[in-house]
């Protein structure tokens, strides 16, 4: 295994660009629960380009009906990422001030029940986003209503 960086700058240019619109190579979750992490794990594949196709514990995405939890289920994402020590994308917490564009925020309830995974567009230095169910485009994080935030940071990605 082989580790290789991870392309913040496609990362952050892939939630750019589908922001606002859907990518019709992957399903559309927003009435099924809905489309956020989704479209924050089709971001972070931008930038790591390899997916971890273990059964049940990796992370990828081949249809709406052959993905993992991972793909698209907030805690389980943040399960992937700070646990995996195989091949995809790997991260960790980090606070608030050492984030940077294509790491993920995950937005939850005082109960600590996470909710929502926008990807982070800028740090400018106010937090932008870029998020689906409710579409948003470099929205400030200040904006939403949220108890606590979790902030995961992508060091990188582990190939073959």
């Amino acid at each position: 295994m082989r580790e290789i960086p991870y392309d913040r700058a496609a990362a952050v240019a892939y939630a750019r660009r589908w922001a606002l619109d859907r990518n019709p190579a992957y399903y559309n979750f927003d009435k099924l629960g809905g489309d956020c992490t989704n479209f924050t794990s089709q971001s972070i594949y931008a930038g790591s380009r390899v997916m971890n196709f273990t059964p049940v514990m990796g992370w990828y995405y081949r249809s709406s009906y052959d993905r993992t939890a991972s793909w698209s289920g907030v805690e389980y994402l943040y399960n992937f990422l700070v646990n995996n020590r195989s091949v995809g994308p790997y991260g960790h917490s980090v606070s608030q001030a050492e984030v940077l564009p294509g790491d993920i925020v995950q937005l939850g309830t005082a109960a600590g029940d996470f909710y929502h995974s926008p990807v982070i567009t800028a740090v400018t230095p106010e937090i932008l986003v870029a998020a689906h169910t409710f579409d948003a485009l470099d929205r400030p994080l200040s904006t939403y209503e949220y108890d606590v935030a979790r902030f995961i940071h992508i060091d990188g990605v582990r190939t073959w």
